[in-house]
């Protein structure tokens, strides 16, 4: 039975069978998830009674439990402040499946977040003006859902010619646990963002590799990262899902940053970039002009896409594929929020998405305490 963080089986208004009566459910406790549920907390609305979590992992940490042992503190992009609580300091050799866990977990204790785990949602749809909340548990009945299920759960590895064919080994970055399992192999490494370029540096100590994108790279300094550029991109990312169009990854709007630890890969030649191949042969690929290149293993660090098909039966897609948004509020259905969505993917846009979401939803619902 899915427990809550104090061990206890959660309440809220029991109407029978397996079916909880509450007014917002908010899917997921990452990043997102836990600034708004604290936010929803904060805002009056009581713990497991009136707002609930469902986390589909068996602990604390959202996808940061999921992460390679490799990397460490010291490898990540920053890790935002959850809101009311400043991120402790760390140990830059500190793994961070461990260490961010850690701080989401101290969390979730000190405000009594209403987290219930493991539950797996399977099915949100509209019954009677509520939204019915499926899961491998319970069933919940909601005036209000809020989705912060993120990517981690939906790793993205395109299609090629002879795929199926290749008798090395493939594996995308959600499946990667360290750089010595391929000592002494050649690596192709597919993808044009950050992971890429951090395995990279990582892979080419023990092993050679080949850096293949789709277009080239595009080279940013530190300097480049500031305020004003950081409303430029999160603009450009918001228009994208204004418009109903599918959100871009961060990457291909700010560009890739090389960081001091992978200044010596760079030196001895790793960042050398090749276009796509064409297809995939049992032993490689093959680009166009007839080139092959035999390899042991395909690390596909192709990112990753919205989990979001347990809302399909709502019908918030666009035409386009994408779910036209106003702020956080889906248009088709205001009172369905997507946080860590499109502009709000990143850690800082999160936090700032769940209290939006809070916000919203308070004066939707409760317009009195607003």
């Amino acid at each position: 039975m899915p427990q809550t963080l104090a061990g206890k089986t959660p309440t809220g208004r029991d109407v029978g069978r397996g079916v909880q009566e509450v007014e917002v459910v908010v899917i997921g406790a990452g990043q997102a998830g836990l600034s708004a549920a604290y936010h929803l907390v904060r805002m009056g609305f009581t713990p497991y009674d009136e707002v609930v979590v469902l986390d589909r992992n068996p602990a604390p940490g959202g996808a940061w439990q999921h992460r390679w042992d490799s990397l460490t503190m010291h490898d990540v992009h920053g890790i935002a402040n959850l809101p009311g609580v400043p991120v402790p300091p760390s140990a830059s050799d500190a793994r961070a499946n461990e260490f961010v866990p850690g701080y989401f977990a101290d969390y979730e204790k000190r405000f009594g977040l209403p987290v219930v785990r493991p539950v797996s949602v399977e099915s949100v749809r509209k019954v009677d003006g509520l939204f019915e909340v499926r899961t491998s548990g319970d069933t919940y009945r909601a005036d209000a859902v809020v989705n912060a299920t993120g990517t981690w759960n939906r790793p993205f590895i395109p299609w090629y010619p002879g795929i199926e064919s290749f008798r090395g080994r493939q594996l995308h970055t959600a499946d990667y646990r360290g750089a010595a399992e391929f000592e002494g192999q050649h690596v192709l490494v597919v993808g044009g963002g950050a992971s890429a370029v951090q395995l990279l540096a990582e892979l080419s100590e023990v092993a050679s590799t080949t850096w293949v994108t789709r277009r080239p790279p595009e080279w940013r300094t530190g300097e480049d990262f500031n305020p004003e550029y950081g409303r430029k991109v999160v603009a450009k990312v918001e228009e994208r899902v204004r418009a109903g169009l599918p959100p871009r990854s961060v990457v291909s709007v700010t560009g890739l940053h090389l960081r001091p630890q992978e200044q010596a890969a760079f030196e001895r030649g790793v960042y050398t970039r090749l276009p796509m191949f064409t297809r995939i042969t049992p032993t490689g690929v093959e680009w166009t002009d007839g080139r092959r290149l035999q390899v042991d293993a395909i690390l596909w660090a192709t990112g990753f896409r919205a989990d979001l098909a347990h809302l399909a039966p709502l019908h918030l897609r666009e035409p386009s594929g994408g779910i036209r948004m106003d702020g956080t509020q889906t248009v088709v259905e205001p009172r369905v929020h997507l946080v860590g969505y499109g502009p709000s993917a990143s850690t800082i846009g999160a936090n700032r998405a769940g209290f939006t979401a809070a916000r919203t939803l308070r004066t939707l619902l409760n317009p009195a305490a607003a």
